[in-house]
């Protein structure tokens, strides 16, 4: 099957691995460890991009972009999730809170928010996820009254990447009372709000995926202005569908699996032709499955060009690239497990492959469980039967 994206995409592409070796740490495993100096590497990276107009290529000029196609953009998704994702925390910016302001925000939102998106400025994080409100998000409590000219936000999220480190929270909260047998997704609005106030509190979740990238954060008294509202009040359920669409393509998990597995025999050299022929043939299956997610992004990616990306769209390519994630992940473990004792010679791959598996273990629970992937992909066939 050609993938080919054209000699504009090549070349850009060829651009972006120069930069990430010239740049990037070889043993580069992103922005969020133990070392601050990882961080800084993804600033300074992001920096790098920006400056190329590469870091938001796709978007308008007068945004920071420089009108590319979502082709190229797409590259720069790929490149930079294959390479551990050297922009940091700036993808979330960049894939969907810049696209949603684009088409939700006011002419005000869009200048204060896109430009320091687009020059690598600024981390936002994502206010939706609670303790009783995860994969049934419409079930949250977090609650905006009103108060004379603006809102009072009270209450508490979870499982909150980049917190810690958050200029701005795209923040979901109930504005209507849930009146009994009423809809859940009717009454939620969405708010852009600065992390700085001290109305927030965040608590770090250690785990295994590193110290910086989950959080609790708490909104006591928060106050906002009519400004700080994304869309209509009330019509927050509409921007999620939206915001998940672009958050579920946006991260190209398959870029990464398939990297790691095709420098699988070259790490390895002769010891390669001695594994098990059993996880050779895992290992070749698990090249066909990275490029059946890669064909079903693409068809994302034109979809939403075209804005025609539905639920079930959406959900079917988060379903194949995430159980693509864990099965090269646990493939390529069992690699490095049959290979033989040699010292340091698989350095980097070991690391990256260790890295990838840790992550790998929460790709089915985040941004929507696969169980509800399955329920939403179920629901819009036979809708569509």
């Amino acid at each position: 099957m050609d993938f080919d994206m054209g000699e504009g995409a090549a070349a850009l592409r060829t651009q972006l691995r120069e930069l990430v070796a010239d740049q990037v740490p070889h043993d580069y495993l992103g922005a969020f460890s133990d070392d601050p100096a990882d961080l800084q590497v993804a600033q300074r990276f992001c920096k790098t991009l920006a400056e190329d107009g590469m870091l938001c290529s796709s978007w308008p000029a007068r945004f920071g972009g420089r009108d590319s196609t979502a082709w190229e953009q797409t590259v720069v998704r790929e490149e930079m999730w294959a390479h551990h994702e050297p922009r940091g925390a700036q993808y979330m910016g960049v894939n969907w809170v810049g696209p949603i302001i684009m088409r939700h925000g006011t002419e005000a939102q869009q200048r204060t928010h896109l430009p320091p998106i687009a020059a690598g400025e600024v981390i936002w994080c994502q206010g939706f996820s609670e303790p009783e409100a995860g994969s049934d998000l419409a079930s949250l409590r977090t609650f905006a009254t009103r108060d004379d000219d603006g809102w009072l936000i009270n209450g508490q999220k979870i499982w909150t990447s980049y917190a810690t480190m958050a200029q701005w929270c795209f923040l979901l909260a109930r504005t209507t009372k849930l009146e009994p047998g009423g809809k859940k997704q009717a009454g939620l609005t969405i708010f852009l709000v600065p992390m700085s106030d001290p109305a927030i509190q965040v608590r770090p979740i250690r785990s295994m995926l590193g110290p910086h990238h989950l959080n609790e954060v708490f909104f006591d008294n928060l106050r906002v202005t009519e400004a700080d509202v994304l869309g209509e009040v009330g019509a927050g359920w509409s921007i999620v569908g939206d915001v998940l669409s672009f958050e579920r393509v946006g991260i190209a998990r398959y870029a990464r699996c398939e990297r790691l597995l095709h420098a699988a025999p070259g790490i390895l050299g002769q010891a390669w032709d001695d594994l098990p022929g059993e996880l050779r043939a895992r290992w070749a299956r698990m090249l066909v499955h990275c490029r059946r997610a890669r064909l079903l992004a693409y068809r994302l990616v034109a979809a939403q060009a075209d804005g025609k990306v539905g639920p079930g769209d959406a959900s079917g390519y988060r379903i194949a690239v995430t159980k693509l994630d864990q099965d090269s992940a646990e493939v390529l473990m069992e690699i490095l497990a049959a290979a033989p004792a040699d010292g340091d010679r698989y350095g980097w791959f070991r690391g990256e492959v260790q890295d990838h598996w840790r992550y790998s273990q929460a790709s089915t629970v985040s941004s929507g469980s696969i169980e509800m992937q399955r329920i939403l992909l179920s629901r819009a066939m036979l809708a569509a039967s």
